[in-house]
Formats: C-alpha cells, sequence, structure tokens
C-alpha cells in the first residue's frame, strides 16, 4: 500500500473533507475544520489519492514529538472504506519513528486484533432515534421516567439555541475537579461550535428553573447520521430535580422517528454508563493505544 506522510501544508482540505464524508466509519472529528480548531497541530497519513486517511495529532514537549487525542476529540484513527485488520496494521506502522511516544484513540471502524499493536478497548453508547419517541420512552428505566417527570412538574423549561459561551462556563466549573482543560481549549471549541452553528451542524440546549437558573446543558454536533452529546455543562442545583434527564429526553423526543444516532461520546466511567444505559443506548466498542519509544531518560516526561 501507498501510504505517505503528508505535512498539514500540503493536505488538500477538499479531498480530505470528501473522504471523511464518504468514509464508511466517518466522524465529525475527522474533518479538517474540527482539527484545525481543536489539534495543536496535526499532520497525516494518506493511502493513494485520500482513498484512506489518518489525522496525526502532535506536539512537542521537551524536544520530543508525541501523539495525542486533543480535547473534545472523542476518537480519530483511520478513516475510510472497507477497512480491515490490515490497513489498521499498515497504518500504525507507517506512522513516523519521530513520534516517540503515542496516546490516542481510534475509531469504532479501526476495532480488531492486531499482529504487531496491542489495542485496548474503550466504551461509547449510542442510542438509535430510528422508532417513535414513544417507543424510545417506552425503554427509558424508571428513573429516566421519574425524573423527567420531577422537572416537569417543577416547571422547569427547556430552550434551544442558548449562548454556547454559558454551556461553556457551567461545563468548565465542572471539570476543574477531574480534567486539566484550559480556557485555550474552550476558546478552540467556541470558535469551532461557532463555524460549525454556520453551518446548521451545532445546536444547543439548556433546562432553566421558574426563576430563569440554567441548571443542565449541552453543545450537539450533527454529522454522518450522528449526533454528538460534544460537551455537557450541569449546575448541582440541577442534580435533584432531574433536569439533564429532562434535557436529553426533550432532545430524543425533538428527533426520533428519524435515522440518526444519538452518540453519548462513552464512557468508561461505570456511573456515566449505566446514566446512558438508562435511556436505552447500547455499547459500541473502540480502541485506545498507547506505544513509547522514549530514551529511558525521558520516559518521565509524561508524568
Amino acid at each position: 500500500m501507498a501510504i505517505e506522510y503528508v505535512r498539514y501544508q500540503q493536505i488538500d482540505p477538499v479531498k480530505w473533507d470528501a473522504c471523511i464524508a464518504t468514509a464508511d466509519n466517518g466522524l465529525i472529528y475527522g474533518y479538517a475544520v474540527y482539527l484545525d480548531n481543536m489539534a495543536a497541530n496535526w499532520d497525516a497519513l494518506i493511502l493513494n489519492d485520500y482513498e484512506v486517511v489518518m489525522p496525526l495529532t502532535w506536539n512537542r514537549k521537551y524536544g520530543f514529538y508525541y501523539l495525542y487525542q486533543p480535547f473534545f476529540t472523542a476518537c480519530l484513527g483511520i478513516f475510510g472504506n472497507n477497512i480491515s485488520a490490515e490497513i489498521v496494521e499498515q497504518f500504525l506502522k507507517a506512522i513516523p519513528n519521530k513520534f516517540k511516544y503515542w496516546d490516542i484513540f481510534l475509531n469504532h471502524g479501526n476495532y480488531f486484533q492486531l499482529n504487531s499493536f496491542d489495542l485496548y478497548e474503550r466504551m461509547n453508547y449510542v442510542l438509535d432515534l430510528q422508532l417513535p419517541y414513544e417507543t424510545i420512552y417506552a425503554a427509558f428505566r424508571d428513573n429516566i421516567k421519574r425524573n423527567v417527570k420531577k422537572a416537569v412538574q417543577l416547571n422547569c423549561v427547556i430552550k434551544k439555541n442558548i449562548p454556547v459561551a454559558d454551556v461553556i462556563a457551567l461545563a468548565s466549573e465542572q471539570s476543574r475537579s477531574y480534567a486539566p482543560i484550559k480556557a485555550s481549549d474552550y476558546d478552540r471549541f467556541k470558535n469551532l461550535y461557532q463555524q460549525l452553528h454556520e453551518k446548521k451542524l451545532a445546536i444547543t440546549y439548556g433546562v432553566y428553573t421558574p426563576n430563569e437558573q440554567l441548571v443542565a446543558s449541552c453543545v450537539l454536533f450533527y454529522s454522518h447520521k450522528r449526533i454528538y452529546y460534544i460537551l455537557v455543562g450541569n449546575h448541582p442545583n440541577g442534580k435533584t430535580i432531574g433536569a439533564s434527564h429532562a434535557l436529553l429526553n426533550a432532545f430524543i423526543k425533538d428527533h426520533a422517528g428519524q435515522d440518526l444516532l444519538l452518540d453519548f461520546e462513552g464512557s468508561d466511567i461505570r456511573n456515566l454508563a449505566f446514566f446512558y444505559s438508562s435511556f436505552g443506548a447500547t455499547q459500541e466498542k473502540y480502541a485506545g493505544i498507547k506505544l513509547n519509544r522514549l530514551p529511558k531518560l525521558a520516559r518521565l516526561f509524561k508524568q
């Protein structure tokens, strides 16, 4: 296979996006606009004339180049049609040796048993929205139904297209305790949202109490017959009133009966996995890979 390492400046964005758009396993994260906004740097591996592609999101630290997973980018990997274990193996072998450390996630179409690389399992949850709302709602666990009813009884109000800055404000406050997300990462995300929103590929939802306090919110992106539950911002006051349950219920109701998957973007976290599965979502496995070719004395740089 003629797999070529192509630096960012030489990538043809039109051909690139055409490959992502038509790939069997295409995802929004693979588009050039997404990578341009969320990755510090990215180059690519390209098979033939953009038949199959792999973005390489990279950075540099202490003089070493490494591959990393950008924030708000659930998975990347190899995109194209008829992806096989052999293709995944050949692409991973084609990653230049200058990248001494890898810590990346491959998409659901890349999850194979490989001869030369060890992939580990990660878990996503997706909900098929093709069925009528009443059928989907009937499959909700009882605790979801109770919380939805509670939010209604407390006169919570659900609004669409709320300011994305309000969602980010709640999300950033929430993430301080468990994720080192910088203000610059949220700025990148805000720019990405604005570009996608102009193309009608992004929307926000919010749940407000009767006194107009925002207690649950989210940003959702659209592509490849998927709706990505990409950023969530919840206020502690919303936990006891079913706010996040009501938000997801409203979104599901708005999109039920359409040929769409609601992509929850995870999770390997047990409580979140239970929450998503409570809406009837099913598992979608994908792969992670870590590789360390750093000199022994330099291996502490990731600690």
